[in-house]
């Protein structure tokens, strides 16, 4: 079996450790783990990992948030996938940081980076891992926010949450969504 793993983001080196680069933060984790490296491919750095027989292709979108929906097309595509067989990685603001919450369809809710991955394939049934980053910020700076550093305090815990979130995708593709959703969906 092969799945197909997007992890949201932005490139380049302003971007890298911001709330919006979770998704990206994500796929490095379990990249390093597995010893994979990304390669640059169409629309996305892309690698390949391999766990109790499955086969995980992490896909870093390089179109920007905005135009994520062109690297998901184009792979769920070049693999011969269907939706299901795909995992979207992003940050949700409406999540207090750490909370994890897994979903096999479900609104964009105001996220640009689902909005496109949405429009370009005419629906939202595929699975999601929505990673809280909280809304700690002020009215009207949202953009700010998701764009800024976690802040000292979440940098704690961070790297533990990352790690869950890495074994809930590998957990996607040995036991199926529902009960990865029963497993790491945090209360």
């Amino acid at each position: 079996m092969k799945y197909l793993i997007v992890g949201l983001g932005n490139i380049g080196p302003e971007y890298a450790e911001t709330r919006h680069n979770i998704g990206f933060m994500v796929l490095d984790y379990l990249a390093q783990k597995f010893d994979a490296k990304f390669d640059t491919g169409r629309h996305s750095f892309v690698t390949e990992i391999k766990s109790k027989g499955r086969t995980y292709v992490l896909v870093k979108p390089t179109t920007y948030m905005n135009l994520s929906g062109k690297a998901v097309s184009h792979w769920l595509s070049n693999l011969k996938l269907t939706p299901d067989q795909m995992m979207v990685i992003t940050d949700d603001i409406a999540l207090p940081f750490g909370k994890i919450r897994i979903r096999a369809k479900g609104s964009a809710g105001g996220h640009n980076g689902l909005k496109h991955i949405e429009q370009t394939l005419g629906h939202n049934n595929y699975p999601r891992l929505r990673f809280g980053v909280g809304d700690t910020f002020h009215k009207g700076k949202q953009v700010d926010y998701v764009l800024s550093n976690f802040s000292d305090d979440e940098k704690i815990d961070l790297q533990g949450i990352i790690e869950k979130a890495a074994e809930s995708i590998i957990a996607f593709g040995s036991i199926g969504l529902e009960r990865t959703m029963n497993q790491y969906n945090t209360k």
